[in-house]
């Protein structure tokens, strides 16, 4: 059987949500994790929760503008136009990898910064007051995402994709595979779930991310030995940024393709 580019591309993006999900099902606690597990504080969990959704709340009110400075929007807005154009006129697997290749590049500077930010704040002692920043990288992180897949972030729907996408890449099992879902009819119908609540979504988001990050942000706490926690930032924020191309290549194949028997990427 004989497949279009943009059916080759699809497959592509479907392999890679089967092994970052395969992968993602079962949570692997890290040595450290049980070093440290009966050393945490009661109630830390609920101060995580709190400090993440607060964090969520503030940006999403008045701190995208400030996300924006960080980045050349109109820049990555105009290079996409150009590449969906060649994508269109060459109709070939270059032209349709180059939208994921020019995010993965833009999320290798904030890998950078976000490790000597965690690492930084981590060997003095400084968790708690790290997730402000950190949850403004990772947004930051997917904002450049959207964009450079032509895609916006400030209105209720996206917003609550974004929200749904951090929650699933940090999430694990059953978890996974259920939020996983959601974002694929989200893709499909662009209909929010009925009730929606985007403060309770912030609250679910920042839950998860509190589960995750729980014994690493504790660790960041710790003055000298708290850089180990804080390089945790990285690898979470790696996580974060895999997901997120995934999520945005399959919704730009999905939106885009032509809808004929030859080009349908489903």
């Amino acid at each position: 059987m004989f497949l279009t580019p943009w059916q080759k591309e699809w497959n592509y993006v479907l392999r890679q949500e089967y092994e970052f999900l395969r992968k993602g099902r079962f949570k692997k606690d890290s040595i450290l994790n049980g070093l440290v597990a009966d050393k945490v504080p009661d109630g830390l969990q609920n101060t995580l929760d709190k400090a993440f959704s607060k964090a969520f709340e503030i940006i999403f009110e008045k701190g995208t503008g400030v996300i924006e400075k960080t980045y050349n929007k109109t820049g990555i807005e105009e290079q996409f136009q150009t590449n969906e154009d060649n994508a269109r006129e060459r109709a070939d697997r270059n032209s349709l990898r180059l939208f994921s290749r020019k995010a993965a590049n833009s999320g290798n500077k904030n890998l950078i910064f976000s490790g000597v930010e965690g690492i930084g704040l981590g060997a003095l002692g400084i968790g708690l007051p790290d997730i402000p920043l950190f949850t403004a990288m990772i947004l930051k992180s997917v904002y450049e995402v959207a964009l450079h897949f032509g895609y916006t972030y400030k209105e209720t729907e996206e917003k609550y994709f974004i929200l749904r996408l951090i929650q699933c890449a940090l999430a694990h099992g059953k978890e996974l595979d259920s939020f996983n879902d959601e974002l694929n009819d989200f893709i499909e119908d662009g209909v929010l779930p009925v009730n929606y609540s985007e403060a309770e979504q912030i609250r679910a988001t920042a839950a998860t991310m509190s589960s995750e990050l729980l014994y690493m942000k504790f660790l960041q706490g710790l003055p000298v030995v708290g850089a180990v926690g804080g390089a945790y930032d990285v690898i979470y924020m790696q996580k974060v940024q895999k997901f997120a191309r995934i999520k945005y290549h399959r919704r730009f194949l999905f939106d885009r393709a032509d809808r004929g028997p030859d080009q349908s990427p489903a």
